[in-house]
């Protein structure tokens, strides 16, 4: 990805319009563009900016969509921090965890679809989203080697495991999102609770 400018970093204004390409982005992939559709011009004139303002603040359309997702994701890590950082009961954790992480799911639907959809046939693409993942995996393994060490895990292999879990919850979220399951949410976000709990701690 080329090197964005550095001129008028971090300012009142950059913020601003940055935020408000995001903003517009987001909103018209609600409205039902797809992100195949969804050109420049349109992005920037919803944004009250012009095409030529756009590419100051982002290299490209790519870039935009990776931006966008690293926002949603930093939004979804902070409520899986609650088991990750959490000290209470787990399973209560992992619940509240992926309850809010299910919401963040359907509240930014149309930009996690986009982003899993491009990342099948953009390999930059899939690799940056594989490495988003993978902070998600490294902390549920680090959980998983404390709680094996404290004597309340399974005993089951870490890495495999936190990959694994991890990957599912992806895809089990990603499908109710493509497909409106005919499984409600919440009975989805129990499904995952018990197998996250009988796979660490056999509960």
């Amino acid at each position: 990805m080329p090197p964005r400018s550095s001129t008028a970093s971090s300012t009142p204004k950059r913020a601003a319009v940055q935020a408000a390409v995001l903003q517009a982005t987001e909103q018209l992939l609600g409205e039902g563009a797809s992100y195949a559709d969804l050109n420049i011009e349109r992005i920037a004139t919803r944004a009250g900016i012009s095409r030529t303002a756009f590419y100051f603040y982002f290299a490209d359309k790519r870039e935009l969509l990776m931006r966008l997702t690293e926002d949603v994701t930093e939004e979804l890590y902070q409520q899986a921090d609650i088991w990750y950082s959490g000290s209470g009961d787990p399973e209560a954790e992992i619940r509240e965890a992926l309850v809010n992480i299910a919401r963040l799911y359907e509240q930014h639907g149309p930009l996690l679809r986009a982003i899993v959809e491009v990342s099948t046939y953009d390999d930059e693409v899939a690799v940056f989203w594989g490495g988003l993942l993978g902070r998600f995996i490294e902390a549920s393994r680090e959980r998983i080697v404390a709680e094996r060490n404290a004597g309340r895990s399974s005993g089951c292999e870490p890495a495999s495991t936190a990959f694994a879990l991890c990957w599912m919850a992806e895809r089990v979220l990603y499908q109710e999102l493509v497909q409106g399951a005919p499984i409600p949410p919440q009975d989805l976000v129990e499904a995952l609770v018990r197998i996250w709990m009988r796979t660490i701690y056999e509960r």
